[in-house]
């Protein structure tokens, strides 16, 4: 900082000051306003869910986890067959665990079977054409 000699340079240090704490108070507000407005509730959730949203890893990991349970509850359904048999049930619920946590564990291995699938449903046939 510079000396000051009269009461001239006085007015204008004081007047810079002044200016420089007017700015600085300013940004200050609007620094603590963007804080306040961070930590309400609703924003929190709000920027968590659109974290969450944004998440590759956990897309791909809903979708493995929602295709393990339809195929865990569908092998389920074929092997009970609508028995009441407490034995059959429990061993249908083991059985849908263990498809589910195959299919979780593997989701590449099961993506390349069902692209497999796919592309045999998905061929023509070939052979004979009708004719009217």
């Amino acid at each position: 900082m510079q000396k000051i000699n009269s009461e001239a340079s006085l007015r204008e240090a004081i007047l810079q000051l002044e200016q420089k704490r007017a700015a600085e108070g300013i940004m200050l507000k609007e620094q603590f306003l963007l804080a306040y407005d961070s930590v309400k509730p609703i924003n929190l959730i709000m920027s968590t869910f659109n974290e969450i949203v944004a998440s590759r890893e956990l897309k791909s990991n809903l979708l493995n986890t929602s295709v393990g349970l339809t195929a865990g509850y569908l092998t389920k359904l074929l092997f009970e067959r609508g028995t009441h048999n407490p034995i059959k049930k429990l061993m249908g619920n083991a059985l849908m665990m263990s498809i589910v946590n195959i299919i979780v564990k593997n989701p590449e291995t099961v993506k390349s079977l069902g692209k497999g699938f796919l592309k045999i449903f998905r061929r023509k046939p070939k052979g004979r054409v009708h004719s009217l």
